[in-house]
């Protein structure tokens, strides 16, 4: 099996049970507690992976600074979702939250100079499209 594949599928369950897993647990708990001690333990988890892992840990400067951002962005991301479950539909938030895609590929044209294919122009809209059809 390809790799990708196979990572892309243990990320799709992944993320299926955290935003569950988020779901119960903001509404158990305030949803930026539960956000934050979410991302601590996902902390420990990789920290321990990488450890036990043959990962490198030489870091350039590039690395840590586009690392950061990612964090920042993944705090965002996790509130936003965490506070999202409490005041609105899983299925709707998660939806939303899984067009992620959709701003990676705009980034990457935008900023990495990625070529816009027909194809790739025809998902996002395909995407936006769902995001309005779920809101009905």
């Amino acid at each position: 099996m390809n790799p990708a594949i196979l990572f892309g599928a243990g990320t799709m369950i992944a993320w299926g049970f955290w935003i569950v897993f988020g779901d119960v647990a903001s509404n158990t708990i305030d949803p930026e507690t539960a956000a934050f001690l979410s991302y601590l333990t996902a902390t420990a988890v990789t920290g321990l992976y990488v450890l036990v892992s043959d990962a490198s840990f030489a870091v350039t400067h590039r690395g840590l600074v586009f690392s950061a951002v990612a964090g920042v962005a993944a705090a965002v991301g996790v509130v936003s979702t965490f506070v999202g479950v409490t005041v609105g539909s899983t299925a709707v938030v998660s939806t939303i939250g899984g067009m992620y895609f959709v701003t990676a590929a705009v980034i990457s044209v935008a900023a990495l100079g990625e070529p816009l294919s027909l194809q790739k122009a025809a998902g996002i809209g395909l995407a936006l499209v769902a995001i309005v059809v779920i809101n009905q």
